[in-house]
């Protein structure tokens, strides 16, 4: 079992998303903190500094009663509350952070892609359609020959 552990724990695969996941940790604050630092700040500003957060609705008051300003301070007392401005204001965080990812990944996307008149660096081998490079003469997957003469030019 050690050895077979051992091997799963080498393998690319495994080695690749442990650093995934920790560089998604890493770049997760970061996006936190665009959001909590530099995104909130104006829409707050738009909006009239509006804060769901402190938004509740109590289900059972507290023994001695009371009016009270954040849920912190109704459960304190005793009370039961239905939080549902924290999870307005989680569901708003969340929608800011996708957004900021798409459009992050979109920008990355645009970037790697290909100039439109580059010429192809790979074809698929006619025989197991696997993706092979253009130059190949064989193919590395099921070892099959390539022709590569070159075809008629319209």
């Amino acid at each position: 079992m050690w050895k077979e552990f051992k091997e799963f724990a080498i393998k690319g695969n495994a080695v690749d998303l442990a650093v995934g996941v920790i560089i998604g940790a890493a770049f997760g604050s970061i996006v936190v903190s665009l959001v909590k630092d530099i995104l909130m700040p104006p829409i707050s500003v738009l909006t009239g500094g509006l804060d769901f957060s402190n938004k509740f609705m109590i289900l059972k008051d507290a023994p001695g009663g009371g009016v009270f300003a954040t849920p912190v301070e109704a459960v304190k007392a005793g009370a039961i509350t239905w939080n549902y401005g924290n999870f307005l204001t989680l569901i708003i965080n969340f929608l800011i952070v996708a957004l900021c990812i798409f459009l992050l990944v979109r920008a990355l996307n645009r970037m790697k892609r290909p100039a439109a008149n580059m010429p192809p660096v790979s074809k698929d081998c006619p025989h197991c359609l696997m993706t092979i490079p253009i130059k190949a003469t064989r193919c590395p997957h099921c070892t099959s020959e390539i022709d590569v003469t070159p075809g008629p030019t319209l």
